[in-house]
């Protein structure tokens, strides 16, 4: 592909349809082999996607996926066409598969703007040989000469000649003239491009076209004619009227199809360049009423409806249906992620300016009963837009959940092992940007299950259990949290083996004895564990759920496991709503500021001095109702100086993460408030390693408060009463 489309609309175009079509494709394979083969619907569909994509790939010169692309296609078209019975299923699924990996990968190289060099050759040769096998296999069904034109399809008969499509018969076949009105779907975008594929695509089988309008590419007015007015083409072919629509049924985002047939060779033309369409007169055109074949098409439930063509169809008529269309409004509009990400942070920025207003310290004093009405007015507002621009952030969880059912099919494949994946809650909504991070933690946790948990056939029949094994995939809100949790009915988890092989690696961090049973599950999260004696495809390596904890805490979430031997594990992955915005508390220790999310804080109270113990290591404890809770002092954690270690003049704040609790120690509370989270700046990152920072936010007065991670800082290895090697000072 030539460098000029780098980075065109057209491009971002194709790479979105093609994603679209590749994950519709993919779930129509796996629905088929779930019903054990493919039916009459899914080979329509599956045609189309293909016919679709190779035809896009083409326009784009992407000729290597368009040809993969076409020999599916072939594939699908004698399928469809003559219906064999002796079908391979489960070989054509994997060569299909195999196609949509290399369509993928080529994808991604066109994303990154890297060399698109696949060479799917050999994966071509062996779909043109399964279609030979297909044929082989069905000798009833002989493939007839093709005849010479434009047209790539077959033409087939049946051996016995009940059906006689004869060659002759399609050489005489008289060119039939047709006249195609689309209206695309509101809020789609770039219409005339769309317009440009169509006629690209008619251009396989005909160059015999005229269409409104003219100049779909250079002219910017083109655009707005096509949503007012549609995109009109005028086509000569040797094609019947079922095909033609079949073939504009295929446009992507087609809202609006009106298909008119025309015995008569002459078609009237686009005479009215400076406005509308022409509408063809039939009267005045002298057109035989009788031989004239024409239907709209409807495609959206809630649209206007376009009344069909008739022979006393007039001009008025025609303009009073595009005004019904004009006046549609679109419910549902495409909007890129990048400006969704933009609108975000101008939210995040408007939430700053406002507490800078509101909590000027200029107004500290002051009687200012109107400026206050005014801010709780403002305050209102600005929570009102957050949910919205929030609202329209948020997506399902079910593709993410749609896409692990190749997982589980491949890995079945060459496991040998026999597994139902079941989802559940896939409807629940989470952040576009933690949707993107969830992907491979998700992916690790299934193929662990598979491969460590699940038992093979022959070992659930021993044990008396089904011989089809379970992963239940669930999503389940919880306040401003979203739980997404993977259980599977497999063999669980073993104890003792783990113990062994943590304390074989020197990864045990307390006494066995005082290790909880979740503890000791958790031991397979940390860096290098692997309890898999021989290192496999899938596993072995001792990096899979070391990526599934650090992409989980990478958007604030954490991983927690259970497990009952002989009956199954339940893997937990506890992630925020959204990472843009959240209400904190904000504190003081010395001259500098933090703020804890709310979300993690229990309580806060002012301790007592009998209250206060030492544990045998020296480590400050502190007795809450009969509960013993560690002690992390702020000033000695990051070194700030101040005039506040007295613990019972300052403040304890409770804090709690994965039913792990420990009290912080600060100067004083400063106040509830929502803040702007934002990344550490690079400077600090690159010079400095600082644990149990989640990042920063600024102040109503302007100052900067560092924003405390609970989980990392509960899950420090040691909570250390001397001063920490790498301290950070921030002042207020």
């Amino acid at each position: 592909m030539s460098e000029q489309y780098s980075n065109e609309p057209m491009l971002e175009m194709y790479i979105f349809e093609t994603s679209q079509n590749i994950d519709q494709l993919e779930e129509a394979i796996l629905a088929s082999e779930q019903s054990n083969c493919f039916s009459e619907d899914a080979i329509n569909g599956i045609f189309r996607i293909m016919h679709t994509i190779k035809g896009s790939s083409a326009m784009m010169l992407f000729n290597e996926i368009a040809t993969l692309a076409h020999s599916v296609e072939d594939v699908f078209f004698y399928l469809r066409e003559q219906k064999p019975e002796n079908i391979d299923c489960s070989t054509l699924s994997d060569l299909i598969f195999e196609s949509i990996d290399f369509m993928k990968v080529e994808l991604e190289k066109i994303k990154n703007s890297d060399k698109v060099d696949g060479d799917a050759s050999i994966l071509i040769g062996n779909i043109k040989e399964f279609l030979e096998y297909l044929k082989h296999m069905n000798p009833n069904l002989e493939e007839v000469e093709k005849p010479p034109s434009k047209n790539k399809q077959q033409y087939y008969i049946s051996s016995d000649k009940t059906v006689a499509i004869t060659k002759d018969a399609v050489h005489s076949q008289a060119q039939n003239s047709f006249k195609a009105t689309i209206f695309f779907k509101e809020g789609c975008e770039m219409e005339n491009i769309r317009a440009y594929t169509v006629v690209h695509n008619l251009k396989e089988f005909t160059n015999e076209i005229t269409h409104y309008p003219e100049d779909i590419i250079e002219s910017d007015d083109s655009i707005q004619l096509i949503r007012e007015q549609g995109f009109t083409v005028y086509v000569k072919a040797d094609k019947s009227y079922d095909e033609m629509h079949e073939f504009f049924m295929q446009t992507i985002f087609l809202k609006e199809l009106n298909l008119l047939e025309i015995s008569n060779d002459s078609v009237t033309d686009t005479d009215n360049r400076q406005g509308n369409a022409q509408t063809i007169d039939l009267e005045a055109s002298n057109i035989d009423k009788d031989n004239l074949h024409a239907k709209s098409v409807p495609l959206e439930a809630d649209r206007v409806s376009v009344t069909d063509s008739t022979a006393n169809s007039t001009k008025d008529n025609a303009k009073s249906q595009k005004q019904q269309i004009k006046s549609e409004q679109s419910s549902i509009i495409s909007v890129n992620v990048g400006k969704l990400d933009q609108l975000m942070d101008l939210v995040g920025e408007m939430v700053i300016a406002e507490a800078m207003v509101t909590q000027n310290p200029d107004l500290q004093g002051l009687d200012l009963d109107n400026f206050h009405k005014a801010a709780r007015q403002l305050d209102k507002i600005m929570t009102e837009l957050q949910d919205v621009v929030m609202s329209i952030r948020m997506v399902p969880l079910s593709t993410t959940f749609q896409k692990m059912h190749r997982v589980v099919r491949d890995m079945c494949k060459k496991l040998e092992k026999d597994v139902r994946l079941k989802l559940v809650g896939e409807e629940t909504e989470v952040d576009k940007n933690i949707i993107d991070r969830i992907s491979d933690p998700l992916m690790h946790l299934i193929r662990n299950s598979l491969d460590h948990g699940i038992e093979t056939i022959t070992e659930r029949e021993a044990k008396g259990k089904s011989p089809t094994g379970t992963i239940t995939i669930e999503a389940k809100n919880i306040g401003s949290d979203v739980l997404i949790i993977v259980k599977d009915d497999g063999n669980g988890l073993n104890k003792d083996k783990l113990l062994k092989r943590a304390q074989e690696h020197n990864l045990l961090t307390k006494p066995v004895q005082q290790m909880t049973d979740r503890e000791i599950y958790n031991l397979i999260l940390l860096p290098g564990f692997s309890t898999k004696e021989k290192v496999s495809e899938f596993s072995g390596r001792g990096v899979g759920m070391d990526v599934v904890t650090k992409n989980i805490e990478a958007v604030g979430g954490t991983v927690s496991i259970d497990s009952e031997q002989g009956l199954g594990s339940t893997f937990t992955m506890k992630i925020p709503l959204t990472l843009a915005i959240i209400d904190g508390m904000n504190i003081t220790v010395g001259k500098s500021c933090y703020t804890i999310p709310i979300t993690s804080i229990k309580e806060s109270f002012r301790p007592k001095g009998t209250d206060i113990i030492k544990d045998p290591n020296g480590r400050e404890m502190i007795m809450v109702r009969g509960q013993c809770y560690p002690i992390l002092r702020l000033h000695r954690q990051y070194d700030v100086a101040t005039n506040i270690t007295d613990l019972t003049e300052g403040i304890l704040i409770m804090v709690e993460q994965d039913d792990k609790s420990m009290c912080v120690f600060a100067d004083q509370l400063v106040g509830q408030q929502q803040v702007v989270v934002k990344a550490l700046p690079n400077y600090i990152k690159n010079t400095k390693k600082i644990g149990g920072l989640a990042g920063c936010t600024v102040l109503g007065d302007g100052s900067i408060s560092l924003i405390l991670d609970i989980g990392s800082l509960i899950n420090t290895k040691k909570i250390s009463n001397k001063s920490n090697e790498h301290a950070l000072k921030v002042p207020m």
